[in-house]
């Protein structure tokens, strides 16, 4: 695949958040109400943007990505929620799963051969490069444990993002779902996930890919930016 049909299938990152915050909150704040499209038709079409461009990503980029699939699952569960009516404190269960479930897969993935922090950072670093460097400075232990811390603070963050996500779940929505206020609640919480859970969330991620990024430069000698893969290494 060329270079420019790589770039024109990368996701833009505003397109994914007007898509799957703002147009949502909006739709579930302003015209939710029994006036405008009415609390069912309103949830409806506030999730139909976030389904519809998880398939859509789904189907030009052609690959599956397990942490995607969860967020599309994520969805469809808060719709359930709302069309069923079930207790509104399933939606703080829900919320609170989802980045539970991936922690949970991060840290049990160590304990195999396919540790999932190590697969992601071998997608984006030159991997002959780097291991020849830690081969002719007898750092592969150290790597590894570097590896290995970074896995468990970015488990942290999530385990951060588990416990914020039920409780900003159980502090904004208190209606019963199907209702307008439900809708609204459910608005505000999406706006406020962002402030609240995404930055501190954003935040011990960045830390543990600095801490990470510098180890590795450290332990081969090598240029920050030449750990990374070039455009040759992906051809």
């Amino acid at each position: 695949m060329s270079t420019e049909r790589k770039k024109s299938r990368r996701e833009n990152p505003l397109v994914s958040l007007a898509v799957n915050i703002v147009i949502p909150v909006i739709i579930l704040v302003r015209f939710s109400g029994e006036e405008q499209l009415g609390p069912v038709n309103g949830l409806l079409l506030a999730l139909a943007f976030p389904v519809g461009y998880g398939l859509y990503d789904f189907i030009v980029r052609r690959g599956f990505n397990p942490y995607s699939m969860l967020g599309f699952v994520s969805v469809l569960l808060t719709g359930g929620i709302g069309l069923l009516k079930l207790p509104v404190e399933w939606l703080a269960i829900k919320e609170a799963a989802i980045p539970f479930i991936i922690c949970v897969a991060v840290v049990v993935s160590m304990r195999t051969p396919y540790p999932l922090v190590k697969l992601l950072l071998h997608k984006v670093i030159s991997v002959e490069r780097v291991y020849e460097a830690l081969n002719q400075r007898e750092s592969i232990e150290a790597y590894e444990r570097r590896v290995d811390a970074a896995t468990y603070m970015i488990a942290f963050g999530l385990l951060v993002s588990t416990v914020l996500n039920y409780v900003l779940a159980r502090v904004v929505v208190v209606s019963e779902p199907g209702t307008t206020a439900f809708n609204e609640e459910l608005g505000r919480m999406t706006a406020l996930s962002f402030p609240v859970i995404t930055v501190p969330s954003i935040t011990i991620l960045a830390f543990a890919l600095y801490y990470l990024a510098s180890g590795i430069t450290k332990q081969t000698g090598l240029e920050f930016q030449d750990i990374f893969k070039t455009t040759q290494d992906e051809e």
